[in-house]
């Protein structure tokens, strides 16, 4: 069992869905779960449910909530949320936090799983993450086309920037777009500002 969840990334036994049994699951089997509201990836035929709670969704929408006042304005592409699936360049179905594609790169119509992989990636870290598991998900978003990768926890009130597969990660103090979303910015004291008056909102 634990050298099977450690190409998992070492995740807890919980978040594997034994039916279909492990290995053996295909995309049809993860949208047929998704579209009952339960969220999992398809990892090298497995489906691996993706931890949501209150404070990581709050977070992911506050973060889409900023993301937006700059891309909807100039028309510059979509922000989606934790319940696309998108596919990876080798089959796997990964479902980023929030995610930003270049408006030329999404193709119409829409398809129900995303053909492609957003040019912006973002995780928000949940107890049952693994730092392993970050990194195949970072593999996978970089071999696929991504070209930015954000980290953020929630509560170690941090942030980690991915920009190649190769990096090995820097820790910011306020968000930036670089290439993929040239001028905008987030400082973190902003982010988590809101983010604390909202979960004490919803405490």
């Amino acid at each position: 069992m634990a050298d099977f969840l450690h190409t998992l990334g070492d995740i807890p036994a919980d978040r594997v869905r034994w039916n279909p049994l492990p290995g053996t699951a295909t995309e049809a089997d993860a949208v047929q779960l998704h579209e009952s509201q339960c969220y999992c990836e398809l990892v090298d035929g497995t489906l691996v449910e993706k931890p949501m709670s209150a404070p990581e969704g709050f977070m992911g929408m506050l973060l889409g909530y900023f993301l937006n006042g700059h891309v909807v304005p100039r028309r510059l592409g979509a922000v989606i949320g934790a319940d696309a699936q998108f596919r990876m360049i080798e089959g796997n179905l990964r479902l980023p936090d929030v995610s930003f594609t270049r408006r030329e790169r999404i193709p119409n119509p829409i398809p129900q799983v995303g053909g492609w992989c957003p040019d912006l990636c973002v995780e928000i870290i949940s107890p049952s993450n693994t730092s392993a598991e970050f990194a195949l998900k970072r593999r996978e978003y970089f071999a696929s086309g991504c070209q930015l990768v954000w980290e953020i926890d929630p509560r170690a009130r941090t942030a980690i920037v991915y920009r190649s597969a190769n990096d090995t990660g820097e820790s910011v103090d306020r968000l930036e777009g670089g290439t993929v979303l040239p001028s905008f910015a987030l400082p973190l004291a902003t982010l988590f500002a809101e983010f604390d008056a909202g979960t004490n909102d919803i405490a």
